[in-house]
């Protein structure tokens, strides 16, 4: 009877009413009741005056009702959710509706906003550094260390005195350590309180990132800078636009036309025995570099390598072995880490797959097809300006991909319609004071539900922020230095990484400095040059580990205190990363011939184990490429997929290629685990491949023969 009038109470309108007045949410709403009604059920005994209204109201005595439960529903909902006490300071502490009020500085001058709007090779990003060179005092802002690394060289050879700020790194281009006129840094570290004659805020349209997006929005909206030069692609025109307007300031766009011509080729490459030098064949996951430049290697061509968690040094290295015309490297395989920061002399961008796996908005992994963006991004590599290619050509590795891949092209770029957002530690703070007893990771939970944003923003995904609270709760710190640890730049796939970033947290709750030589007996170094593939990994984590003690070493002086040490034996680190990545086909046979039957996988958990469709073809002999079989292992799906059209290409895409990459990831959960063999999963392959062809699933049958007998059951009805 309870537990009816409860069920009641729940379902009223004004009731629900009555809780979103007092602050409760739909979600919140129902987990207070959920809670509340546990209570009620599980308890002993509960208060002497909610017994009463309980009783009355199952006894039908008086006038009492189910509403009546309201005030003690409240009091419940309050000692489980605490911030409804202060909902009201709450809620404007976490109202993100007008951030251009962020920044008084900014607001106090009337800047002027020049968008330099254009493809890849445009020189649209040129112009606007000629005037950042001009100026009397000025910043640059960019998505990579590399590209600020290059702009800060240029300057620098120009004789523009520049320093170079990124989250590891402060190089002053003075020798008495004195701040140059002139800044090139990593968009994250440029300062919003110091005037600037001239500010550059490059790749503009990475303002819709789901994680980073916040850095441009701040650049965009907080710099001090007379003139502020935007360069990116035209789809975020509009939305700088209406961004501008609302801070009162006019935009004036300059178009730019591609300085050499690109052309799609009629005719996909199907064969690497077609390869041709100043060829770049273009990957999305380090599982296909690793094939292809088997296999490149294996005709007796040199490649060159080049992937994101390479660090920037190897980078560097492999474009420049690349570029040079009297070496013998003459083929790149790289991943989309070529779309910016590195100038490489490329003839033809060869795209490998179409398909990438992404993070959407939410922090969930899809595989979809490229975007238009994207693809515009890549392709543009080709025919370089000033490079010894005068024309760039773009194609597929498979036939069946370039018709696709010529309809992405085409298409014009989505606009961008949102700019990220993200709280501040300032904030965080405010909303402490209020919850004193909330983690941090519930302040950020707390903060985001509440936060209030117009149509011209997004809060961005903060999954990496959650995972780091969470994994340093139990560690004594205060909240200032909690949200530091937090926004630490790192992998959170990399256990190695992780588990340091514990340590370094844990050390410094003690008060403990973390030496130069505490962090030698962690890492084990000194390091000898990679074996296999593995180790490789590794050595690429340890350089991660050192990049993450330099950014803290700028946040916590006193505690993190060997930072030229640090940096002197990360460089040593790059060059037997240098010597790994050269012999990379070597560490591929090392790997696969050190793997006994059965024995786990060299690659680590968090590469894209599975193979699309087309990813596939690589490996397949009837496309005319006898290659080896690839690292991973994985439950292919057999059969052509042919879509009459790219949506549902992309909807076929991504529900099929979703399904594998889950199957790729369990064989090889599996693989390691020791309960399933090589052999074995090659007969489980086998078995999976022929019951496709034969149309026999043994769910479906099943599903078959119940909808069957329920039919017939009707029918004796």
């Amino acid at each position: 009877e309870v537990l009816k009038n409860l069920n009641k109470f729940y379902k009223r309108k004004e009731i629900q009413r009555l809780g979103t007045e007092n602050g409760l949410d739909a979600r919140l709403f129902h987990q207070a009741f959920i809670s509340f009604r546990k209570y009620i059920m599980e308890s002993s005994s509960v208060s002497a005056d909610l017994h009463i209204i309980l009783n009355d109201i199952c006894c039908g005595a008086g006038k009492c009702h189910v509403d009546d439960l309201f005030p003690f529903f409240l009091r419940h909902a309050k000692q489980i959710f605490p911030m409804l006490d202060c909902m009201d300071d709450l809620r404007k502490i976490s109202d993100l509706r007008l951030p251009p009020n962020w920044y008084p500085e900014a607001r106090a001058i009337q800047r002027k906003i020049i968008f330099h709007a254009g493809p890849t090779n445009s020189g649209k990003t040129y112009h606007a550094i000629q005037r950042f060179l001009s100026a009397k005092s000025g910043i640059y802002c960019g998505p990579l260390k590399l590209l600020a690394h290059e702009i800060f060289q240029k300057s620098n050879a120009a004789n523009v005195p520049c320093d170079l700020v990124t989250g590891e790194e402060r190089v002053y281009a003075n020798e008495d350590a004195r701040q140059a006129s002139h800044i090139a840094c990593t968009i994250e570290m440029c300062s919003t309180n110091t005037p600037y004659e001239v500010a550059v805020i490059d790749e503009i349209q990475m303002i819709r990132d789901p994680a980073r997006g916040w850095a441009w929005t701040r650049a965009l909206l907080g710099l001090s800078a007379e003139e502020i030069h935007v360069c990116g692609e035209a789809a975020a025109i509009d939305l700088v636009t209406e961004l501008m307007y609302t801070t009162g300031e006019e935009v004036e766009v300059r178009n730019y036309e591609r300085l050499t011509p690109l052309t799609v080729l009629d005719y996909a490459l199907e064969s690497l025995d077609n390869l041709r030098p100043g060829d770049c064949i273009v990957c999305f996951s380090k599982n296909d570099i690793y094939s292809v430049s088997r296999q490149v290697e294996a005709r007796g061509l040199e490649c060159a390598v080049i992937y994101g968690s390479l660090p920037p040094g190897t980078k560097l290295e492999q474009a420049k072995k690349f570029n040079d015309p009297d070496d013998p490297c003459k083929i790149l395989v790289a991943t989309d880490a070529i779309g910016m920061g590195l100038n490489l002399c490329i003839k033809r961008i060869i795209f490998n797959s179409i398909v990438k796996p992404t993070i959407n908005e939410k922090g969930e992994k899809e595989i979809d097809l490229i975007t238009t963006s994207q693809a515009l991004q890549i392709a543009g590599r080709a025919g370089r300006y000033g490079s010894s290619f005068k024309q760039g050509e773009v194609t597929t590795m498979h036939r069946d991909d370039l018709a696709q891949l010529k309809e992405i092209l085409s298409e014009p770029v989505r606009p961008v319609k949102a700019a990220g957002l993200h709280p501040t530690a300032e904030q965080i703070e405010m909303f402490a004071y209020h919850l004193p007893d909330a983690t941090l990771s519930n302040l950020i939970d707390i903060f985001v539900s509440l936060s209030q944003v117009d149509g011209l923003y997004f809060v961005c995904n903060i999954d990496d922020f959650k995972f780091l609270a969470d994994m340093i709760q139990h560690i004594p710190l205060n909240l200032r230095s909690r949200y530091v640890f937090c926004t630490a730049p790192l992998n959170r796939k990399e256990p190695f990484v992780c588990t340091t970033l514990l340590k370094f947290a844990r050390q410094f709750s003690r008060n403990e400095p973390l030496t130069f030589d505490w962090l030698c007996r962690h890492t084990k170094w000194p390091l000898a040059p990679p074996k296999n593939i593995k180790e490789l990994v590794h050595l690429e984590a340890v350089h991660d580990v050192f990049d993450l003690y330099l950014w803290l070493s700028y946040r916590f002086m006193d505690m993190f205190p060997d930072a030229a040490l640090v940096r002197s034996i990360q460089k040593k680190l790059d060059d037997i990363i240098q010597i790994g990545v050269c012999n990379i086909t070597k560490l591929i046979r090392a790997s696969q011939s050190s793997a006994a039957p059965g024995a786990s996988e060299v690659v680590p958990e968090d590469f894209p184990l599975s193979r699309t469709k087309r990813d596939s073809r690589v490996f397949s002999d009837h496309r005319g490429v006898k290659s080896p079989e690839p690292l991973s292992v994985a439950l292919e799906v057999p059969g052509e997929r042919r879509a009459r059209s790219l949506k549902a290409y992309r909807s076929s895409v991504r529900q099929e290629d979703l399904k594998s990459h889950g199957r790729g990831s369990l064989a090889n959960r599996l693989l390691r685990e020791g309960l399933l063999t090589q052999e074995m999963l090659r007969q489980l392959e086998s078995e999976w491949q022929d019951q496709h062809r034969s149309g026999r699933y043994g769910l479906a049958s099943k599903r078959d023969d119940q909808s069957s007998s329920k039919e017939t059951g009707k029918k004796k009805k």
